[in-house]
């Protein structure tokens, strides 16, 4: 008998699925911060959807995540803030107000949405 290449028979049906986790922190601000100054919050100074006092800024999934910023309802560029993920005195929102931008003005709306995504996976193999 010759030799033959032996290979297995399989089909394969793979699903995948990816799901966005959404949080959303809020703070309203107590003072003005000047143009050229930094405005931190820290983590326990938000509040999430429900109105309950946050405890903890989510961690980003590496190369799955992204931070959406609100000022007063307007969305922000990326580079004048720092977002720190972590619990009470670790976790921050650091806001750089550039100089001659104008200032962030006391009773200012500050939205930070913190979005990872979850993928997931299954395979059925059918012989």
């Amino acid at each position: 008998m010759a030799l033959q290449l032996m290979k297995i028979q399989a089909t394969a049906t793979s699903t995948i699925s990816v799901s966005p986790d959404t949080a959303r922190f809020f703070n309203v601000t107590t003072a003005e911060t000047a143009a050229g100054a930094t405005l931190t919050i820290d983590a326990a100074d938000f509040f999430e959807d429900t109105g309950a006092a946050a405890t903890a800024l989510p961690a980003l999934a590496a190369s799955n995540s992204y931070v959406n910023l609100y000022i007063n309802g307007a969305l922000q560029m990326e580079g004048i803030y720092t977002y720190t993920p972590g619990a009470t005195g670790v976790g921050s929102l650091a806001i750089d107000v550039p100089a001659g931008g104008g200032s962030i003005i006391q009773d200012s709306s500050i939205v930070l949405e913190v979005i990872n995504y979850v993928p997931t996976a299954s395979t059925t193999i059918e012989t």
